[in-house]
Parts: C-alpha cells; structure tokens; sequence
C-alpha cells in the first residue's frame, strides 16, 4: 500500500529536503506541500492524505493549531509534528493534541521514514532525544499522580512502560528484555488497553506525569 503524504514547512529548502528523503521509500507518495499552517489545513482538506508531516513553528498558524483543527474533522490523518525543541516552547502541548509522532529536523533520514511508515499503521514515534529532553522538562514540573490504573499492569507490562517510555522501539525492548518480537508487540498492546490509551504518544505522557520514569534516568538502561 502506498502512503500519502503532505509536507506542511515555512521554509522551502525544508520542504525539498523532506521531500527527497521521503520519496527514497518505495510505499511513500509525496502529494502535497504547504507553507503554513492555514495551506496546511486547506491542502490536507482537500487531498486527503494519509500521513501530514508538520513542523510546530509556522506563520498564520502554527502547527500545533492546524494539528487541533483536523484532528477535530470527522476523518483527520495521521500527523507527525517537526520540531527544533530548542524554540518550540509548545512542544509538550501537541502531546495531549492527539498527533502520532515527533520528529527533530536534525533526526537521521531513515527515522523519518520509519516514522511515516509507523503512523500511517496507527502506531506512533517519538525521537529520543524529543522523549528525554522535552517530554521529561514539562512532566516534572509537577509532582507525579499516581491514576489508579497504574495497579492493573503486571510487572512485566510495568517494564515495557518504562522502555517505552525512554523512547525505545518495540524490538529494541525485546532486546533488552530478551523476550521475542511477537510477544512485546501483545504487551504493549495490553498496556495501552489497561490504560485508557490511544498510542505511544500517550503512553510517554502517562509514564512521566505518572512518575513511572522521570527527568534525569538515562534514556537506554544498561
């Protein structure tokens, strides 16, 4: 199956630049580009897409605005946002927006493809880097609440949080927990069912504002 996808980037050498890395993937179909928010909602309105690629720091609207408006439309894309999190001071705000992903421009090509790919399945990626040193900052501004859904995650699932949490992948957990593909992929599946939640993105949001991982522990465990 083919993914469709528009690129939403004020600046047009971003856009180019996110085009051809984009297009190198056999099942990825570039078919739209906009230059701020508002072309982001109109373009996206009007092709259809199966994937937007936005970055958060637009004129007229910014990305996370124009991100809020589809999500509300009856059948919205699925949406990674860009981001440079140096500047973008509204980053922890997407979280609770519902998109399916963060992406730094600076993450290497086959990120973003994986990425694309991922969210166009329903699942969700977030850069590590995004997870440790943005999602961590705002989470622990305040103190942790514990919701008592927490207390119905076996010990197991509890340990697939916390990697999910850290940003790894789903075979980079089972790796480290030395257990098979297959069986992470249930695991995460239960966990976000116990919780309430829709995807990773949430899961990342519900581990820190939870205290389950907090800001400081090493993204990887050793």
């Amino acid at each position: 199956m083919t993914i469709r996808l528009v690129i939403a980037d004020d600046q047009a050498m971003i856009r180019a630049g996110l085009r051809l890395v984009a297009e190198t993937a056999p099942d990825v179909d570039v078919v739209g580009e906009a230059a701020d928010g508002e072309q982001a909602l109109a373009v996206t309105r009007r092709l259809r897409p199966d994937v937007l690629l936005m970055d958060i720091a637009m004129p007229r609207l910014d990305g996370l605005g124009a991100a809020r408006r589809l999500l509300a439309d009856p059948h919205p894309p699925k949406i990674i946002m860009l981001t440079t999190f140096d500047t973008d001071a509204n980053l922890h705000a997407s979280l609770r927006t519902g998109v399916n992903g963060f992406l730094l421009k600076t993450s290497p090509p086959e990120q973003l493809i994986e990425a694309v790919r991922a969210a166009a399945s329903g699942d969700a990626l977030i850069d590590p880097a995004v997870t440790m040193r943005v999602i961590a900052s705002f989470a622990t501004r305040h103190e942790p609440t514990v919701p008592p859904e927490l207390a119905t995650l076996t010990q197991r699932e509890l340990e697939v949080l916390r990697l999910l949490a850290r940003g790894l992948s789903n075979p980079e957990i089972a790796k480290e927990l030395g257990i098979g593909d297959a069986t992470i992929r249930t695991h995460v599946a239960r966990v976000l069912q116990k919780l309430g939640l829709r995807d990773r993105v949430q899961a990342v949001v519900f581990a820190y504002e939870a205290g389950v991982v907090r800001a400081g522990q090493r993204e990887r465990p050793c």
